[in-house]
């Protein structure tokens, strides 16, 4: 017979005096701000106190850093990649806009009001380990979204400050520095902390729409004034082309090199925390923040989908299309183009500056969106190390990531073009699927064929767009193989932490424990016999193996619910079966459980526990496994283990008795 102990108390970082003031300096300024806390959070993603919440026209303008500064390189990749067919690839994008990415999020913000958007959908809809290897592709997808939104993002603004006349000489040539000079401000900025970002997106994108329509509205007096121009668009088109099915046809060929258009919808369900409800509303129930979360889905697609059109159609007609092409003038800055040749060097410097502070805040809103999935998601699962839960850490990391693929791409727009698609249909598409799978369950029938003819379009697209640009998929799979890596490596190195976030017993159970005051006993059960003959088994061997004193013992049963969780709450209940009082437990993890159970007794209640074990009966290394992937195998060492890690003091550690 041997005897053991171990692990520590249900809280991460050590919080008393003394060890906080031996941690170093640098690694306490790195840890401060969690960025998971409720109401703490860094960034615009962040779950908001009641009281901060605010109107959801202010709120679609932070989406709107994200969505409405496409604008600020959308129409010029649209017509390099399509030509004189651009205005009629876009009226076909703002159709799959309206009529496909918009439904599919109206419904994605009703069945996730709480800001967790399609990814926990697909959660729900697939779970235990299927479920979080879904999770764990799509993560590199919005990894991937959101990390060339701030490379492509700030590359574009380089661009417009290269671009500006009144920009100095030696500029030109040191792109990539300068846009490595923002993607470090960026960090720098979330470092310090992000506050009050609604405030300033609200004052960047009024000031970008308005500055936007200005110039659309003077491009389409100078069409009307010109109807020339736009005669020799209709030429070079018809003359091109032809046949109009023809036309049509390569619209649907060159559609997926504009998905660009189509970012932000995820972002738009990821801020709801933010929205101000009804004053009856309930976290249960929401249902003045879903109403308010559709209004902004639908107001800024409308506006997204008619600058889009006015915009494709005045640079293609009034821009020659070399200067679309890589050097040109208008490479990546259609609309700054028509802003300095119809409004002067004034105005075009004035809107220069306007969308070189959007695109920025656009990597923002995507830090911000990168600070709220990795800690929402890996950490809980035990597939990210426990400081990934800390904000600033995860600022340097993804910083340096953004260093990396804008060395890469060399701050070129148009060559991470293919990958920001890439990420942005990944997104869609997952979403329409999450809602085709969630109104088939609901048996909905028309909602299931509906959704099911938008998922195929986007499948189609998304497909389309990796055949034709694959640096898109690329560095989608290497951000899936880096997050595959970190949570293999990173949920063994935790396998022997304490899981639990809180440990409640029920009236029976709490009733059980108080009946022996001092020493309690515990006989590790397995749920999978609950026969008398069992129980009255364990409890001979029990006695036989270890001299247990002739008393009325607990059995403790823990049965694995979901082995892919890593944490969560425990309950306890207190049960009567076969004369033999029982405490039964659902959990990921067996060892982890009845580790935490017994440190819970001890520090709650006031109890020295004592567990039983019997030794499992297999090879040891496929009992290791075992635990680490279906939360059993090999019982009691992995227990001891579990609470020699949690509790360092020998003499304060529950027992373990094995036999």
């Amino acid at each position: 017979m041997t005897t053991t102990s171990g692990t520590s108390s249900l809280e991460f970082p050590p919080t008393d005096p003394a060890a906080r003031r031996g941690r170093a300096a640098l690694g306490s300024w790195l840890l401060a701000e969690t960025a998971e806390a409720p109401g703490e959070h860094t960034g615009p993603h962040g779950r908001p106190d009641a009281d901060r919440r605010t109107h959801w026209f202010r709120v679609m303008c932070l989406t709107g850093v994200d969505y409405f500064s496409t604008l600020g390189y959308q129409p010029a990749i649209a017509a390099l990649a399509a030509g004189a067919v651009a205005p009629i690839a876009t009226i076909l994008l703002v159709l799959v806009t309206l009529a496909g990415a918009l439904p599919v999020y109206r419904r994605v913000a009703h069945e996730s009001p709480h800001g967790t958007g399609s990814i926990a959908m697909l959660a729900k809809l697939l779970p235990r380990w299927g479920g979080k290897l879904t999770i764990l592709a799509l993560l590199g997808f919005a990894a991937t979204d959101f990390m060339i939104t701030m490379t492509l993002s700030a590359a574009d603004a380089t661009a417009h400050l290269v671009e500006n006349p009144f920009a100095p000489a030696v500029l030109h040539g040191q792109e990539v520095v300068i846009t490595l000079a923002l993607l470090a401000g960026l960090g720098i900025v979330f470092l310090r902390g992000f506050r009050e970002a609604i405030r300033v997106a609200t004052v960047l994108v009024g000031l970008f729409l308005a500055a936007n329509l200005v110039v659309i509205a003077v491009a389409i007096a100078h069409l009307v004034g010109n109807p020339i121009v736009i005669g020799d668009w209709w030429t070079v088109l018809t003359t091109q082309h032809g046949n109009p099915l023809f036309v049509i046809a390569i619209a649907l060929v060159v559609f997926p090199k504009l998905a660009l258009g189509l970012s932000g919808f995820e972002t738009g369900v990821a801020v709801m925390p933010q929205i101000r409800g009804d004053a009856s509303d309930t976290e249960a129930n929401p249902a003045g923040r879903i109403r308010g979360a559709k209004r902004l889905l639908t107001t800024s697609a409308l506006i997204m989908s008619g600058f889009l059109i006015a915009s494709s159609i005045t640079t293609v007609a009034l821009i020659p299309a070399e200067q679309f092409a890589p050097g040109g003038q208008a490479n990546g800055r259609a609309l700054a183009y028509l802003a300095h040749e119809f409004l002067g060097e004034g105005f075009g410097t004035a809107y220069d500056l306007i969308t070189i502070a959007i695109l920025w805040f656009a990597g923002a809103s995507a830090m911000a969106g990168l600070l709220n999935l990795v800690p929402r998601y890996l950490p809980h699962y035990g597939m990210a190390p426990a400081w990934a839960r800390a904000t600033r850490p995860l600022v340097l990391v993804f910083t340096a990531i953004a260093f990396t693929i804008t060395l890469i791409f060399q701050a070129s727009v148009d060559a991470q073009g293919g990958a920001y698609a890439t990420g942005v249909l990944v997104f869609i598409t997952s979403a329409a699927i999450a809602v085709t799978l969630s109104a088939r369950a609901k048996r909905q029938r028309a909602a299931t064929v509906s959704f099911s003819v938008i998922s195929v379009v986007f499948v189609y697209t998304t497909i389309a767009n990796i055949i034709e640009r694959p640096d898109g998929i690329k560095i989608a799979g290497c951000f899936i193989l880096g997050i595959l890596v970190v949570s293999v490596v990173s949920r063994v190195s935790r396998a022997t932490e304490l899981r639990a976030t809180a440990v409640r017993f029920d009236p029976a159970a709490s009733a059980f424990v108080a009946e022996r005051p001092g020493t309690i006993r515990l006989i590790a059960h397995e749920p999978s016999d609950l026969s008398s003959e069992r129980y009255r088994a364990k409890l001979e061997h029990a006695k036989a193996a270890h001299h247990l004193p002739d008393e009325r013992p607990l059995f403790i049963e823990i049965t694995v619910s979901d082995s892919s969780d890593f944490e969560g709450e425990l309950l306890v209940r207190g049960v009567e079966r076969h004369g033999a009082r029982i405490l039964t437990v659902e959990s990921s993890s067996v060892p982890n459980a009845i580790a935490a159970v017994a440190l819970h007794m001890r520090n709650e209640l006031g109890c020295t526990p004592h567990i039983y074990f019997r030794w499992t009966e297999g090879n040891p290394v496929t009992q290791l496994l075992r635990f680490l992937f279906f939360g059993d195998g090999e019982i009691a060492p992995m227990t001891r283990e579990v609470l020699r890690e949690a509790e360092p003091d020998p003499r304060r550690r529950p027992w373990v008795h094995v036999g």
